[in-house]
């Protein structure tokens, strides 16, 4: 996503035609959210009394996730980018066979980079897992929540990859490779997932009302 446009512009942008930003720029910013969210729980343990133990845990959580925060930006930049890649393929000549043999190369070079992007967002919003888990088990109980809506975001960041994967797997002609990557994103997901509710349900049993 670029950062210099307003938030107002992205969701301008983002619900017009242009096929950029779209599904896997949007996975992207909800690993950029879930990462926030989390440092923001860190920033109300930091500095309390009552948190002390676990202070100097909490600024090493909250650097990782601001540094987090930082790759999912950039991957939604390059979820774009390589959207374009695909996209300036298909208006390659094809009027040759030679021309053809070249267009084709580059729409599955390009098909098969767009979705490794993704992949790479799966990869990461299952890394954050662990410093959400030590920031439910032992941040600022008042910031419960916010810890588990930042858990929640990391299932929607790694389902909304796995879509892109998908898809774009999907229109590769070497489905030998494409079958390789699916099966990498199926064991992500899955663990991605399972950690989520595994969180999720920590934080619905501890603020549940008595």
């Amino acid at each position: 996503m670029d950062l210099s446009k307003s938030l107002q512009q992205y969701f301008d942008d983002l619900s017009s035609n242009a096929p950029t930003p779209g599904g896997g720029n949007v996975a992207a910013l909800c690993g950029a959210l879930s990462s926030s969210l989390g440092a923001m729980v860190c920033g109300l343990t930091i500095g309390k009394k009552k948190y002390a133990e676990v202070e100097a845990e909490m600024i090493e959580v909250k650097t990782k996730l601001e540094s987090f925060q930082k790759e999912f930006f950039e991957l939604g930049q390059k979820d774009n980018a390589a959207f374009d890649k695909v996209m300036n393929a298909f208006r390659l000549p094809k009027e040759t066979d030679a021309e053809k043999e070249v267009r084709s190369k580059a729409i599955e070079d390009a098909t098969l980079g767009a979705a490794a992007v993704p992949e790479v967002v799966m990869k990461k919003a299952k890394e954050i897992l662990p410093l959400l888990k030590t920031i439910i088990e032992k941040g600022n109980r008042n910031s419960l929540s916010d810890a588990g809506v930042a858990a929640a975001l990391v299932a929607t960041a790694s389902k909304g990859a796995y879509l892109n994967v998908l898809i774009n797997c999907s229109s590769l002609s070497n489905q030998t490779i494409a079958q390789e990557v699916k099966k990498r994103a199926d064991i992500v997901l899955d663990e991605t997932c399972a950690e989520s509710n595994r969180l999720l349900d920590k934080v619905f049993t501890a603020i549940q009302p008595q």
